[in-house]
C-alpha cells in the first residue's frame, strides 16, 4: 500500500488545476485548503465530540456497553477499509463531485445518477442531525446555566434552526477564514476530547469495573422481553448498536468534495480521508471507554433512555457537568459548520452536471469563489427533513435516530456504488499516486459486504412500537429512514426512467484542453 506523503504547499497550482482541467472542469473554487485543512474537515465532520455524545443511546440500549467497548474497534476497523477503497479513488479523481463522479466516469450515467442523489441525502441528512445534536446539547447548557430556560423540545428546534441559519452564513461570508476555522476544529476536538477524558477520570469518586465496561450487556430496545443472551440480542439487538460508530465515523468523503480547493489533492485528500478515519477511531474509542467507567449510576441512565448527559449529571460536580457539555457543544458546532461546508460543495458539483433541479443557481460561485445558493438550499432542505424531530416517542428521540439513519444509509450506499465499480474495473482503472495495489480486491469486497449489511440493519425499527400492526404500533416511534431513502430512491429512478436518462450524460465538461484525455473511458 502506498502512502506517500501530502504535498502541502510545494507542489505548483498549476499542477493541480491542469490535473483538474484532465478530468473537465476549470478552476473555480479558490485553491488554497492546506493537505492539513483538507484533514481537518473530514475530521471535523466525523467529530467524537458529537457522534460520541449525541447517539451513545442508541449503542446503550441495543447492547450495553458491550455495543461501544467492543463494537467501536470492530466497526472502526470495517470503516477504516472504506476509507482506504475511497483514498485510492480520490487519489485518482481528486474533483469535488467526488464519489458521484467517480461511479459516473468508472460506469454509466445512471450511476453517477444514483450516487449522486444518494450522497447528496446523505449529506444534508448528516448536516440535519449534527446540527440537531448540537441544538439539544445547548439546549441542556442553557437550562442547567439558567433557571428560565425549561429546556423543551420546541425550544431545541429553535435552536436548530439558528445553528443551522448561523452555519450558512459562516460559510457564505467565511469564505477568508472557513480553512483557517477547520484548522481550529481539529485542536478543538483533540484538546476537548482529552480534557472530558481526564475530567471523567478525575472527577467521580468511583468508576466502574473493567467486566462491566467490556462483558456487561443491556438490552433496552423493547424487544426480546430485555432479553441479552439469546440469538435475537447477538443478531438484531446488538448490530443496531452498531449505529453509534456507523454514524459517527462518516462524512469523510468531505476530503473529497474540498480537493478542488486543496493543494497537491492527489496526495493530500488521500491520505486526508483515511487518516481522519483512523485518528477518530482512537481517540473516539477513548473518549466512550471514559463514558462507561464513569457510567455508575445505571438506573439513572437507563431512564435517560441512554443519554450520555445522564453520565456527566450523574458523575460529576454541577460545575464539571457543565464545563463536559459546553467542550461538546462547542464541537458539535464547529462539525456542523464542516459538513456544511461539504454538502455545498457536493451541491455545487452535482448541479454543475446540470443533476439537480434549477442548477444554472445551485452551480453559481460569488467572487469568492463560494456556491452561495447551494449552500442556502442545503441548510433549507436539512430543516425541512428533521421537522419529525418536534416529536418523541417516551422519551427517546426517535426521529433523530431516524434522521441519523438516512444519513449513514445514503452516504454508505453511495460510497458502494464507486467502489464495487473500481471492483469490476479491475486492471483498466489507472490509480492516481495513492493507490493499494493489488491488496484493492480483498479491500473492495470487504467493504461492499459491510455497506450492505448496516444498510439492511438501520431500515429496521428500533423500538416495538415501531412494527407495522402491532398492538402498540405508533407513527411516533416509526423509523423513517426506509421511507426517506426509500422514497428518493424511487423519485430518482422515476426521474430517471421517465425523463433524465435521454439528457443526463454525467459529468460535464467545462473546460476543453487541447490534446488531453480523460483517463477512464465510460465504458461498463
Amino acid at each position: 500500500m502506498t502512502t506517500t506523503s501530502p504535498a502541502t504547499g510545494e507542489q505548483p497550482l498549476d499542477d493541480d488545476a491542469q490535473r483538474l482541467a484532465e478530468l473537465g472542469y476549470k478552476q473555480e473554487l479558490r485553491r488554497k485548503w492546506s493537505g492539513f485543512s483538507n484533514f481537518a474537515i473530514s475530521f471535523s465532520i466525523i467529530s467524537i465530540l458529537a457522534g460520541c455524545f449525541t447517539t451513545f443511546g442508541q449503542a446503550w440500549n441495543n447492547g450495553g456497553p458491550v455495543a461501544i467497548s467492543w463494537g467501536w474497534p470492530l466497526i472502526s476497523i470495517f470503516i477504516l477499509i472504506i476509507g482506504f477503497c475511497m483514498s485510492e479513488l480520490v487519489s485518482a479523481y481528486p474533483t469535488a463531485g467526488g464519489i458521484y463522479w467517480w461511479a459516473a466516469t468508472m460506469g454509466k450515467p445512471v450511476h453517477g445518477w444514483f450516487t449522486g442523489w444518494l450522497n447528496l441525502v446523505g449529506l444534508v441528512a448528516v448536516t440535519a442531525s449534527v446540527d440537531y445534536g448540537c441544538a439539544t446539547f445547548l439546549n441542556l447548557t442553557l437550562s442547567a446555566l439558567f433557571d428560565g430556560w425549561a429546556g423543551t423540545l420546541n425550544q431545541a428546534f429553535l435552536l436548530f434552526v439558528i445553528i443551522l441559519a448561523l452555519h450558512g452564513i459562516i460559510n457564505i461570508y467565511g469564505h477568508a477564514i472557513i480553512d483557517v476555522l477547520q484548522n481550529i476544529s481539529v485542536w478543538w476536538h483533540v484538546a476537548g476530547a482529552a480534557a472530558v477524558v481526564l475530567i471523567l477520570i478525575i472527577v467521580p469518586d468511583h468508576h466502574q469495573s473493567f467486566q462491566f465496561v467490556f462483558t456487561e450487556r443491556f438490552n433496552n430496545s423493547g424487544f426480546g422481553n430485555g432479553d441479552h443472551n439469546g440469538l435475537m440480542f447477538w443478531f438484531f439487538i446488538l448490530p443496531l448498536g452498531f449505529l453509534l460508530t456507523q454514524y459517527t465515523i462518516t462524512g469523510f468523503d468531505a476530503c473529497a468534495h474540498v480537493s478542488e480547493e486543496t493543494r497537491g489533492a492527489s496526495h493530500a485528500a488521500a491520505r486526508g480521508l483515511w487518516q481522519s478515519i483512523f485518528y477518530s477511531a482512537i481517540g473516539g474509542w477513548i473518549l466512550l471507554l471514559a463514558f462507561l467507567f464513569a457510567a455508575t449510576d445505571v438506573d439513572a441512565i437507563n431512564k435517560a433512555g441512554g443519554f450520555s448527559g445522564a453520565i456527566f449529571e450523574t458523575a460529576l460536580t454541577p460545575v464539571m457537568f457543565k464545563i463536559v457539555i459546553v467542550i461538546s457543544t462547542i464541537g458539535q458546532f464547529f462539525c456542523g459548520m464542516s459538513c456544511v461546508t461539504s454538502m455545498s460543495r457536493m451541491t455545487y458539483a452535482f448541479s454543475r452536471d446540470r443533476a439537480v433541479p434549477g442548477w444554472r443557481l445551485w452551480s453559481k460561485v460569488d467572487r469568492n469563489g463560494t456556491p452561495v445558493y447551494a449552500i442556502i438550499a442545503g441548510t433549507i432542505a436539512g430543516g425541512v427533513l428533521t421537522l419529525p424531530a418536534l416529536y418523541q416517542y417516551n422519551g427517546i428521540p426517535v426521529a433523530f435516530y431516524a434522521v441519523v439513519s438516512v444519513a449513514v444509509i445514503g452516504l454508505y450506499l453511495a460510497f458502494l456504488i464507486p467502489i464495487a465499480l473500481r471492483l469490476r474495473m479491475g486492471d483498466r482503472f489507472r490509480p492516481g499516486p495513492w493507490t493499494l495495489g493489488r491488496k484493492y480486491k480483498v479491500l473492495g469486497w470487504i467493504a461492499v459486504i459491510e455497506i450492505a449489511i448496516i444498510s439492511i440493519y438501520f431500515i429496521m425499527p428500533f423500538t416495538p412500537a415501531a412494527v407495522p400492526f402491532s398492538d402498540d404500533f405508533t407513527w411516533s416511534a416509526v423509523n423513517y429512514a426506509p421511507l426517506a431513502i426509500g422514497g428518493v430512491l424511487l423519485a430518482v429512478w422515476l426521474w430517471w426512467r421517465i425523463s433524465a436518462r435521454h439528457w443526463f450524460t454525467g459529468p460535464r465538461r467545462t473546460i476543453e484542453e487541447q490534446g488531453v484525455a480523460p483517463d477512464v473511458a465510460n465504458t461498463p
